[in-house]
């Protein structure tokens, strides 16, 4: 396997570097999702996403949440 490969955003098409194999150095490092927020962005997805796609989601999931929990 590929230390780095180019790949395009399955969300929004951007093109980004994967650092499959070296996961610290990816872009999408520096998105801590929970094991929760993984696993509903993997139900969307099946392949890598950039940074911003990611935190967005993030904050989609963590809206939902919220409201659910508000009863909204």
């Amino acid at each position: 396997m590929p230390e780095h490969e180019i790949k395009n955003c399955q969300r929004c098409g951007k093109t980004f570097e994967c650092k499959v194999g070296n996961v610290t150095h990816c872009q999408c490092y520096e998105v801590k999702m929970t094991y929760e927020e993984t696993q509903k962005m993997r139900q969307e997805f099946d392949d890598c996403l950039c940074a911003a796609c990611m935190l967005d989601l993030q904050i989609k999931y963590r809206k939902e949440e919220m409201e659910k929990k508000q009863g909204i």
